[in-house]
């Protein structure tokens, strides 16, 4: 609280009420200083009179030529002397000492010394001076006191926002970092019980079933655990129905007392303090801070903290959930891949050898010894093949592409459709650009070329197989794949399931980056499998 310090502009004087006017200022100052001194002026006016007299007897002779006696001439001078001596002690006790008692007060003033005060004198033209003077320094004192108040209290206050903003860094920091929720959750309920010094403290997550879930807790009794460790979020158990999403706090915990059966911290007067832990208006979690209700009330500035740190760490509730439900749909993608792949290589070998056997079975029922070996040695070669197709899909899940890149890998499976069919040409060309796609892109179309080449050799009986890459400078990419074979029979329809599957395979491969495979195909004008897309715009440049 600052002090009105009030000074007059116009110090009233004894000559402001004299009855002497004057334009003159500096006459004025003058006739001030008389009528101020006249405790030394007087005394000293009679004294010099009197010793005039006394030297006038002494020196000059009176006219009926009698001689003044000198004693009668001293007596005025003496007393003249005497009038100086009490004039000059009137001014060192009126005038000097106050002066000099002034002046110390002013150093010890400026040495910072404000409860310094001034003797006032019991008489003298100083004594009301002397009093403005220490209720002053009163005010000073005041002032300086409320001031070291005031910065004590903005100290204080900077101090709480300092601690504050280092909670918040550390919440934010920890988000990024943290790979446990649980662990996060726990450090944050340990900082909370210790920033508002809570007797006891719990967190609570909830579930998508509406249940609240205990995450962990400090200073609570074993019972109490066992009653919060799983419950309705609508329980009342030393909590609320959580309608309000607001930081709130809870003064009658009789209730909560009542369902445990046990006053745990024997009357102490305690509050609940719920601080909702919150994302994009939904609750996710409470913490349950148990704290001294006096104590609280003067730490109203806390309530902007924890609604900070409620919200980030209901983010980084809602992120962890996320993440978890990214994690759990990478695992079905990557389990869809796996199945792809099979199909793409093993399971279509084996359905050969199931057809195979039965042909065998056949054959062995008719006892024809020469066709049952001619099977036999037919079976023998799809097992060979689905063992190297085993070895392949081994390769390809460990490093699916050439380390030179994509266009190696697909002249690698051109070679090895040249060597496994030796009576189908097969001709690659390219009028590709000279630039790299993302790994996810190469995958993918090398999958899907893969796919097709499988399909021409199993299916098509074709003599002549074409590939052909092209890439213009509009970042548009073509791939054929097509065949002279018997094609696609009109019988059969990719909508039916297990049918044709490669074709919605490859179709999915394709729609991973963003481009089509369109199918084309005549009975016995041979299949094309035309593969378009466009490069990506976060692709890297070769």
């Amino acid at each position: 609280m600052a002090t009105r310090i009030q000074i007059d502009s116009e110090p009233k004087t004894a000559a402001s009420t004299s009855w002497f006017k004057t334009s003159d200022p500096r006459l004025r100052r003058y006739i001030d200083c008389l009528i101020r001194c006249k405790t030394i002026a007087l005394p000293l006016g009679l004294a010099f009179a009197l010793i005039l007299v006394g030297l006038t007897l002494l020196l000059l002779p009176p006219q009926n030529e009698t001689p003044t006696p000198p004693l009668i001439a001293a007596a005025p001078i003496a007393l003249g002397a005497i009038l100086i001596l009490l004039a000059l002690w009137v001014g060192w006790r009126d005038y000097l000492r106050p002066m000099v008692n002034l002046n110390d007060w002013l150093l010890r003033i400026r040495a910072g010394d404000l409860v310094a005060r001034i003797q006032v004198p019991d008489r003298g033209e100083f004594s009301e001076t002397f009093l403005h003077l220490n209720a002053l320094g009163e005010m000073l004192q005041s002032l300086s006191r409320d001031t070291e108040q005031q910065l004590l209290l903005h100290t204080q206050h900077v101090a709480h926002k300092t601690r504050a903003l280092s909670i918040l860094y550390d919440v934010a920091a920890s988000i990024n970092v943290s790979r446990d929720l649980n662990d996060l959750l726990t450090r944050f309920l340990n900082t909370l019980t210790e920033v508002v010094g809570a007797n006891a403290a719990a967190v609570h997550l909830f579930d998508e079933k509406g249940i609240m879930k205990l995450v962990a807790s400090t200073g609570l009794p074993p019972e109490m655990i066992k009653k919060e460790r799983l419950l309705p979020t609508d329980s009342r158990l030393c909590s609320e129905k959580l309608e309000d999403q607001d930081i709130h706090s809870i003064d009658n915990l009789q209730p909560c007392w009542k369902e445990v059966g046990k006053d745990f911290f024997h009357g102490q007067n305690l509050s609940t303090l719920v601080v909702p832990l919150q994302y994009r208006g939904y609750t996710l979690g409470i913490y349950n801070l148990y704290v001294d209700r006096k104590a609280f009330q003067d730490r109203e500035d806390m309530l902007d903290l924890f609604t900070s740190i409620g919200r980030h760490l209901g983010m980084a509730i809602d992120k962890a959930r996320l993440d978890e439900e990214t994690n759990r749909f990478s695992i079905i993608e990557e389990r869809t891949r796996i199945a792809h792949e099979l199909h793409d290589s093993l399971a279509q070998t084996l359905a050969s050898i199931r057809f195979q056997v039965r042909v065998l079975d056949e054959t062995l029922h008719q006892e024809d010894e020469a066709a049952a070996w001619q099977e036999l040695e037919r079976i023998e070669n799809s097992v060979d093949e689905a063992h190297t197709e085993v070895r392949e899909l081994i390769a390809h899940f460990r490093a699916p592409l050439n380390k030179h890149g994509l266009i190696p890998s697909i002249e690698q499976a051109v070679e090895r459709f040249r060597a496994a069919c030796n009576d189908t040409h097969i001709f690659l060309q390219k009028q590709w650009p000279d630039r790299i796609l993302p790994a996810e892109h190469e995958i993918q179309i090398l999958r899907i070329v893969q796919e097709a080449l499988v399909n021409v050799r199993k299916h098509a009986q074709a003599d002549t197989v074409r590939v052909l890459m092209q890439g213009d400078e509009n970042d548009q990419y073509r791939i054929l794949i097509e065949d002279d074979g018997v094609g696609l029979s009109d019988n059969v329809s990719p909508s039916i399931p297990g049918e044709h599957v490669g074709i919605s395979i490859m179709k999915d491969r394709a729609s991973r980056i963003g481009g089509t495979v369109r199918i084309e195909s005549e009975p016995g004008e041979g299949v094309q499998v035309m593969l378009t897309f466009k490069y990506p715009a976060s692709g890297i440049t070769g």
